[in-house]
């Protein structure tokens, strides 16, 4: 066997959704920032993200978390989110997955009953403190970035699905929020498709419509998910967060839901101190806190918490043969969605 690349992968996932880790192969990436890393990633050079995310050494439903050494003194690591549009600035499942890799196979060592982790991300600082006992990373909880409202009852028209009111807010990355109730569906598994079809549309017509950027860093714009929410037969809070070119996210969403708290807190629905469940569209379960407020840019923000638990399920490596003909990976509309500009 020759390989002229080879990287080492832990694979983990938070509550279900699965963001594995880069943890050898990869130096660092030109920038002097995690954000200008990424930007880099974006318009100078993905080939790291196509070869770690396309077929046939990744697949549609996964991120991969591509590990560096922090930029800022505060921060115990840095790391970047692949997926198969682009690299994205925050992650709430993918923070837990990082947290818990890190933790249990001991590349930061691990202290019980509580560890803390700062990780140096596009978005900003982001704190993970673990819960630890007997060498297992029980659970995650993550200080989010401060979430907003960018604009509330914002009138989307699609082609599909008519005009459609969406909220859009800011949790680490920008969401447009859609009730399920003016759609006549719900976060159910036998919903995934239609939910994907939905979300889709929506994104595109917005960020073909709509100049969306950060209020203090204009590098961080433009809608990268929409959220469906809905409540369940006891009124607890599920959602389903549709990632480009076309999946659900399996987690309940971290950032998403952070996005939901700030509209929330926006409609008067959450006060400060007031914690709630967020279920995924698999029943799984991430609990919320608005643990604050604070300003951006003149604008009333939260300060979420988000808890979560995240387990590694294998250890592999990845390589290229100087001779296969697809060492940048592909993607086919079958499994990634029909927007032409993400399917090569």
């Amino acid at each position: 066997m020759r390989w002229k690349k080879t990287l080492n992968m832990v694979e983990a996932h938070a509550e279900g959704e699965v963001g594995r880790v880069v943890t050898g192969g990869v130096l660092d990436i030109p920038g002097s920032t995690m954000l200008e890393k990424m930007t880099y990633i974006n318009e100078v050079d993905d080939s790291i993200r196509r070869f770690c995310v396309f077929e046939p050494r990744g697949y549609a439903q996964m991120s991969t978390n591509l590990l560096l050494p922090p930029t800022r003194p505060d921060a115990d690591a840095g790391f970047i989110i692949l997926q198969g549009d682009q690299a994205h600035a925050m992650s709430g499942s993918n923070c837990i997955c990082v947290t818990t890799v890190l933790l249990e196979t001991g590349i930061l060592a691990m202290q019980e009953p509580q560890t803390t982790v700062r990780f140096d991300m596009p978005a900003g600082l982001i704190t993970a403190t673990a819960q630890c006992k007997e060498g297992k990373c029980e659970s995650v909880e993550l200080d989010m970035n401060a979430s907003f409202v960018q604009a509330l009852d914002v009138q989307v028209d699609t082609e599909q699905f008519g005009t459609l009111q969406v909220d859009i807010a800011f949790g680490g990355i920008f969401y447009a929020l859609v009730d399920c109730a003016q759609l006549g569906i719900s976060i159910e598994r036998s919903s995934a498709k239609k939910i994907v079809e939905i979300g889709c549309e929506v994104q595109r017509q917005l960020n073909k419509n709509l100049e969306i950027v950060h209020p203090e860093n204009d590098q961080l714009k433009g809608i990268a998910y929409t959220m469906l929410i809905d409540k369940g037969p006891n009124g607890e809070l599920r959602s389903a967060t549709v990632l480009p070119p076309g999946r659900v996210d399996r987690s309940p969403c971290g950032t998403g839901n952070s996005a939901r708290m700030a509209v929330m807190y926006a409609r008067g629905e959450v006060a400060v101190g007031d914690t709630y469940s967020a279920y995924s569209i698999i029943g799984s379960r991430f609990d919320m806190t608005v643990a604050g407020t604070t300003a951006v840019a003149g604008r009333v923000a939260v300060l979420p918490k988000v808890s979560g638990r995240g387990w590694i399920h294998g250890i592999h490596q990845i390589g290229v043969d100087p001779t296969d003909p697809y060492q940048e990976g592909y993607s086919l509309t079958d499994c990634w969605g029909d927007a032409d500009d993400l399917v090569r």
